[in-house]
């Protein structure tokens, strides 16, 4: 019998692969998704006690700028390391993973 449970490696949609982070990469990348996850409790804070719309689209609109700082800092650092490696390695092929990436990044 198969164990439904997924490991933390696993996630819906991702590849395969998976990447070794320094310790400072992990940490900065994990200090950003913990202040965007608390800002988003912090709207959602805001509609249970009815806040006026303007007030939660200005967080809101902290909240997408914060995540596409961490998407600039995560795309840099795969550039840097996994896309270098890969290219240095022989494998074209990760210049047209990332060309999808970045169009799907786009839409």
């Amino acid at each position: 019998m198969k164990d439904k449970t997924k490991s933390t490696d696993e996630c819906c949609a991702c590849s395969e692969k998976h990447k070794e982070r320094s310790p400072e990469e992990y940490r900065d990348l994990m200090n950003r998704l913990s202040r965007i996850e608390g800002q988003v409790r912090g709207i959602k804070a805001m509609v249970e006690r009815g806040a006026y719309c303007p007030d939660i689209l200005v967080q809101t609109s902290a909240v997408n700028s914060a995540l596409n700082s961490f998407s600039k800092v995560l795309l840099s650092n795969h550039i840097r390391t996994c896309v270098r490696n890969d290219i240095k390695d022989g494998n074209d092929e990760v210049v047209e993973e990332l060309v999808a990436t970045l169009q799907k990044m786009m839409k």
